[in-house]
């Protein structure tokens, strides 16, 4: 199961992109702290449905699923490791609530060693 939940910091207001199919994606860097280490994870959101305003210096909760992504630039290929976002919410909000509420539910209706 491919399951992420982070805490923290938008590192820069994000990034929004139309994409030629008519989606929007929604990229920005959030900083996460853990054991005196400050770790920066990339997000991408996809169409979200409603943005919570979020800016540089802003705490939010991402819940999502780790993806590798491949594509070809200069003619060589690259890859890049990001979180892609299925909820984005400020912490203690509803909509963060919700969204970690989901995961704990989907996390007990699994078998953990299958």
């Amino acid at each position: 199961m491919n399951i992420t939940i982070l805490r923290g910091e938008l590192t820069a207001d994000p990034r929004v992109t139309e994409l030629p199919g008519g989606s929007v994606v929604h990229n920005f860097e959030l900083a996460t702290t853990r054991a005196d280490a400050r770790l920066v994870v990339p997000i991408a959101w996809h169409d979200p449905g409603r943005w919570p305003r979020l800016r540089r210096g802003d705490e939010a909760i991402v819940v999502g699923v780790v993806r590798r992504r491949w594509f070809r630039t200069g003619g060589a290929s690259q890859s890049r490791t990001e979180v892609v976002a299925s909820s984005v919410a400020r912490p203690g909000s509803q909509g963060a609530k919700s969204a970690i509420h989901a995961v704990v539910g989907e996390l007990g209706r699994s078998e953990p060693f299958g």
